[in-house]
């Protein structure tokens, strides 16, 4: 929804002629979304999938090296351990659609062996150098005994927060701290379907000075001389622009509105469809406040008498646009061939799930449209 200073803020840049990776807009969101998450640094990329790639660089992965994620994600948490020659293993989701945290303990326990201060798993002898967990819809993962593992163990922890912005735990170790600011890194989303949107955009958020340092430089070509063009290591050309910053400024002012509509938005869901037999709304983690980015429908085909399919064309048919949970990436064709740990949950939810109208934009009238469908 864009209605607060977008177009004030991007006519400044144009009017001024900063309109690429520098200028004042870039520093300033770097230091609202740090403000705002609490944490100590935080530094702005073109998108989310690039935050986590520059992370898992920063965290020391290497080639060969296996990096645990879960299936049930969108792909480009897991492309981004391709992306540093690294291989996934891939763990079953929870309730929540987030990673299932009991199995991924009882994996690294007993799978994996700690030797030389390195994890590494046992069937293959690779050093497992990493962990991803995503928390999925805005849905905080709970990681109050995995990282205590994970720390033990010597096994870094990437947050993927893309989806996240604005859920704040409320409960366990880390209550109060903002999803992704638990780990070594967490990564923020700014897509256009995100809660705030820059276009494209995304944040890698740490607390570590010379972590923050070098992820600005790796993210600007890795330039050690800018006059000269010196380059010492290999860069990528990663950082936001000043006009994209300058829109992000503007909806950052914006958040604590969309997460109200957000919020009321899910509770009209779950209301309505307390009379619809067979259908409900996911529920959200008691522990962690939400910022209900996506709402989603659960099937029960038995009691409704339509399965997922049939009930995405009843909705399609009268105009309204919804989308199934992704295809689980260890069944994806790039990385069918690699490790997967006790997948069950994951699919059920797949199957019997799908994604409802959720914007800041959607209407009152729009939602009711929605729900009368169901109903019928």
């Amino acid at each position: 929804m864009l209605k607060g200073n977008e177009w004030e803020y991007v006519k400044e840049c144009i009017d001024t002629e900063w309109v690429s990776s520098a200028g004042k807009y870039v520093d300033l969101f770097e230091q609202k979304v740090a403000e705002y998450t609490g944490s100590k640094y935080a530094v702005a990329c073109v998108n989310g999938t690039a935050a986590i790639q520059v992370s898992l660089r920063l965290a020391g992965v290497e080639p060969d090296d296996e990096v645990i994620v879960s299936t049930l994600t969108f792909i480009s948490s897991v492309n981004a351990i391709a992306y540093n020659n690294a291989k996934p293993v891939f763990m079953d989701a929870d309730k929540y659609y987030n990673i299932d945290a009991e199995k991924t303990i009882e994996f690294i326990k007993n799978e994996t062996n700690f030797k030389n201060g390195f994890t590494y798993r046992k069937k293959t002898n690779n050093k497992i150098s990493a962990i991803i967990p995503v928390h999925v819809w805005g849905n905080a993962c709970w990681l109050d005994e995995l990282i205590q593992l994970c720390n033990e163990r010597n096994i870094s922890i990437i947050e993927d927060a893309c989806e996240s912005l604005g859920s704040f735990y409320n409960e366990g170790k880390f209550k109060g701290k903002h999803a992704g600011t638990i780990g070594k890194f967490g990564c923020i989303s700014f897509n256009g379907n995100k809660i705030i949107t820059t276009g494209g955009g995304g944040m890698l958020l740490t607390s570590e000075k010379k972590l923050a340092q070098k992820a600005r430089y790796l993210t600007t070509q890795a330039k050690d001389d800018p006059i000269r063009y010196v380059h010492h290591e290999i860069g990528y050309n990663y950082r936001l622009t000043n006009i994209q910053a300058a829109l992000g400024v503007a909806q950052l002012e914006q958040l604590p509105d969309f997460l109200a509509h957000k919020k009321n938005i899910h509770q009209a869901y779950v209301k309505a469809l307390e009379k619809i037999d067979g259908l409900t709304i996911a529920p959200v983690p008691d522990y962690a406040n939400s910022n209900y980015w996506m709402n989603l429908l659960q099937i029960d085909s038995r009691i409704y008498g339509q399965d997922r399919e049939s009930l995405m064309s009843r909705l399609e048919e009268a105009g309204i646009q919804t989308r199934p949970v992704w295809v689980l990436n260890h069944l994806q064709n790039p990385y069918k061939n690699y490790q997967s740990y006790k997948i069950e949950q994951a699919e059920e939810l797949v199957n019997n799930s799908l994604c409802l109208p959720s914007s800041t934009n959607l209407s009152d009238k729009e939602l009711n449209k929605v729900v009368d469908v169901l109903n019928e």
